[in-house]
């Protein structure tokens, strides 16, 4: 038993909760975390990691105790600055969380895989145990409505998962 790995599917606010307690009873070594990114997206010419970065953040205890995503103390400058020009803002990502993105972006144009950039942020937030994204391709949930084909944030954020579901 004192041997035995420990490999939890997280994704989510309820994902990330569960990572966590994990991460609070098992030893680093013997847990990894594999993330859901079928809900990455582009946002603001930017790849997002919604359910990887609610799953580090957490673990790194930097998560909005609120919310549940996001950033705690979080601040909303850029968002509130592109409002005002007109931009779209119907994803809510504070200038912490935007700045996780800025970087991830910056080390996508640099060659980098999403699983190595992942282990440079859990190193820097301190994060022990083991987190993976289920895969460094880009793998999107599409929902097929009677308003056509959304990605999932549209339908499910930006949407409010009103068009009617057709199939995925």
């Amino acid at each position: 038993m004192a041997d035995l790995k420990i490999v939890a599917l997280a994704g989510g606010v309820g994902g990330a909760k569960l990572a966590d307690g994990l991460a609070q009873v098992l030893q680093p070594e013997r847990l990894t975390i594999i993330v859901n990114t079928a809900d990455d997206f582009t946002y603001l010419g930017l790849r997002i990691s919604p359910d990887l970065d609610t799953v580090c953040y957490t673990l790194a205890g930097m998560a909005n105790p609120e919310t549940g995503w996001g950033r705690i103390n979080e601040t909303w400058h850029v968002l509130e600055t592109l409002k005002q020009m007109g931009m779209p803002v119907w994803f809510q990502i504070g200038d912490s969380d935007l700045a996780t993105d800025l970087i991830r972006n910056l080390r996508y144009e640099e060659g980098w895989t999403l699983s190595q950039i992942t282990q440079e942020f859990c190193k820097i937030w301190r994060v022990k145990v083991n987190v993976l994204p289920m895969s460094d391709d880009l793998i999107q949930t599409r929902v097929y409505t009677d308003e056509g084909d959304l990605e999932f944030q549209e339908y499910f954020v930006h949407r409010r998962c009103e068009p009617m579901v057709k199939g995925f």
